[in-house]
């Protein structure tokens, strides 16, 4: 029994607990942009993706090609926290930075094979 209530209380920990895991740490979040990342699932899952496809696409574009992606993204970090915490904005803007990041991608596949 002691194991079972255990384990039942493991479990209850696991579905209470928000762990989303942003492209940064939430634990340091200091603006309201950053603390609505971290409040929605829908909008730290677009995080995490973006994050991920410009890490992929700036470790395989030619030199000159980083730099204008990197002024890209500083330009859209700006735009990005334009929208403060309103969620429907920052999901637009996740959109359309990750629209941008595939292109890169979909023309990184045209030189293939790897």
């Amino acid at each position: 029994m002691k194991i079972f209530i255990q384990s039942l209380l493991m479990i209850m920990s696991f579905f209470l607990t928000q762990t989303y895991a942003a492209s940064f740490d939430c634990n340091h979040a200091k603006t309201s942009t950053e603390h609505a990342i971290c409040e929605s699932l829908a909008v730290n899952d677009a995080d995490v993706k973006m994050a991920t496809t410009y890490k992929i696409v700036n470790k395989l574009v030619p030199m000159g090609t980083r730099s204008v992606i990197r002024d890209e993204q500083v330009k859209w970090l700006a735009m990005r926290d334009r929208c403060g915490k309103a969620e429907a904005c920052l999901n637009e803007v996740y959109k359309m930075r990750q629209q941008q990041l595939d292109i890169y991608l979909q023309r990184i596949y045209k030189k293939g094979p790897f």
